[in-house]
């Protein structure tokens, strides 16, 4: 099911301000000749310049995405929390994932700016519609999405090829994975997200596509949240046989010690680049979570 935007606002004065800011360089990039209509990936109608040379990405995994298809240079903008590759660092912030500065990207005179539905920017996206800044929203919800993701973002940024050439070579890393656990048990995964409240991934969210395709059983897959809280005592009867601890989470908490993965050691931290951002890096992410929850299929014969 496709993420849908509810939007109630009204032009705000700041909204205004940004409008007299952009209007000369607005009507040099909206000639009818110059642009193209597009869709992003919850269907809004968008229209953009066919080659964007100026670019702002306000989602990590976007960044991510950019720079794996060679588009450093046209980049101008990313958030705080853009930290890969490290020359995403260098480039200049437009603040958080959460609440991006419309003054420092009206500044920055994008052509496009690109979010993810994972930051919620309603009303955001909804004020640079309004000020004629085209905003792209991209909205992987599995592994097969990020995949299609990037192809869009390469089509969308005149860069099909080197898309193209990415996501072979990611899907033929993937079938490798799959068919290495074809045929293997299947052991019982949870994953912490956040101890106070406990929180783990459910059945429609990407992680858990990410789990299944590395060969486990997510606990916690029947739950139709992305992200829900859930009981300690809950997972304990659940008995998982694998514990996937988000980095930074600490010590597992103590009602989880009586599960099959403390008793046997099988508890692992996950690293968050990999797993937790819906970019080029998932695949190195399936890839480490694979050998966490089947080590007996990476051993050395």
């Amino acid at each position: 099911m496709r993420t849908k935007f509810v939007i109630r606002i009204a032009i705000s004065p700041l909204v205004a301000v940004a409008m007299c800011m952009l209007t000369d360089c607005a009507s040099k990039r909206t000639h009818p000749t110059e642009s193209r209509p597009f869709t992003d990936e919850i269907d809004r109608r968008i229209v953009v310049t066919p080659r964007p040379e100026r670019i702002i990405s306000l989602a990590p995994s976007v960044t991510e995405t950019l720079f794996a298809l060679g588009l450093d240079e046209r980049i101008v903008g990313v958030t705080s929390y853009c930290d890969y590759p490290p020359e995403a660092k260098l480039k200049q912030t437009v603040g958080d994932t959460m609440r991006p500065s419309i003054e420092r990207i009206v500044a920055l005179k994008p052509d496009l700016v690109i979010a993810s539905t994972a930051s919620q920017l309603e009303q955001f996206v909804r004020n640079l519609d309004q000020i004629g800044i085209p905003i792209y929203v991209s909205n992987p919800q599995n592994i097969d999405g990020v995949l299609s993701s990037i192809e869009k973002i390469g089509e969308l940024t005149d860069s099909n090829d080197r898309a193209r050439e990415l996501t072979e070579k990611l899907r033929a890393r993937i079938e490798a994975i799959e068919t290495r656990v074809a045929g293997a048990a299947r052991p019982k995964v949870f994953l912490v997200l956040g101890r106070e409240p406990l929180i783990t991934a459910g059945g429609s969210s990407f992680i858990n596509d990410i789990i299944a395709r590395a060969g486990g059983r997510s606990i916690s897959a029947n739950e139709k949240a992305d992200y829900p809280q859930y009981s300690l005592e809950t997972v304990v009867a659940q008995q998982p046989e694998v514990i996937l601890v988000q980095d930074g989470e600490g010590q597992l908490p103590d009602r989880l010690r009586q599960t099959p993965a403390a008793r046997t050691g099988r508890v692992y931290h996950i690293e968050d680049g990999l797993l937790l951002r819906p970019g080029p890096r998932i695949v190195d992410g399936l890839e480490q979570m694979t050998a966490k929850i089947h080590p007996e299929l990476f051993e050395r014969k």
